[in-house]
């Protein structure tokens, strides 16, 4: 497409409610927005290890409208150690202007402050896709990895997670910062309530509660 063509491709593009509960999910979980046009609009990246290929795909799938290309893999060395990454990009839309906004203080990623309104099931589970874990093979309790919040967001996503989905959470410091954990006596009722969101390759982290 010639370059106004483009522009009026962008500027025509909304966001469907489920596109905007997925970012929800992304940006209190591992997603990240970049603007390259002084904060006129902004772009959604997503990067994984190579071994959640499926999971970033389905992401694509999912805003294919807003992508200009497909994922692709790349290697980075840590410390000496190979990482396999596989990452993707949407195209850069004032539409996710309003997200930036809400989620990054001095480019700092935050915990707005209307997220009780929008956090939802399928949000959940994206957000648990990116940052949750199992607490060990013997106990129930699920982990979702908070540490880059400060206290008191942690603190806000618990109260949400208990007055919105009745979840009975608790903060767990770590040398990083504060987890949320998911008590046992909430495990299943979590398990229920975003089973059906999750992409089949992530599901092993809820495996072992019951998904009735």
């Amino acid at each position: 497409m010639h370059k106004k063509e483009i522009k009026n491709y962008k500027k025509n593009l909304k966001l469907t409610p489920r596109q905007r509960e997925v970012i929800v999910g992304k940006l209190l979980g591992d997603g990240h927005l970049e603007s390259i046009t002084d904060d006129k609009t902004y772009r959604l990246k997503i990067e994984h290890s190579l071994s959640q290929k499926e999971y970033v795909d389905w992401f694509y799938q999912e805003f294919a409208e807003w992508m200009s290309s497909a994922p692709k893999m790349k290697e980075q060395i840590v410390n000496g150690k190979l990482y396999r990454k596989y990452w993707v990009n949407t195209i850069s839309s004032g539409a996710f202007r309003f997200y930036a906004k809400q989620f990054y203080k001095d480019k700092k990623k935050i915990v707005p402050k209307l997220i009780y309104k929008w956090l939802t099931p399928l949000g959940l589970a994206v957000w648990f896709m990116d940052d949750g874990s199992v607490k060990s093979k013997n106990h129930k309790a699920r982990i979702i990895n908070t540490q880059g919040f400060e206290k008191e967001e942690v603190q806000r996503l618990i109260k949400i997670l208990d007055d919105k989905f009745n979840l009975k959470c608790k903060p767990r410091k770590q040398k990083e910062g504060f987890q949320i954990m998911i008590l046992s006596e909430s495990a299943d009722d979590f398990a229920g309530l975003i089973k059906d969101y999750m992409h089949s390759s992530i599901k092993y982290k809820i495996q072992g509660l019951n998904l009735s």
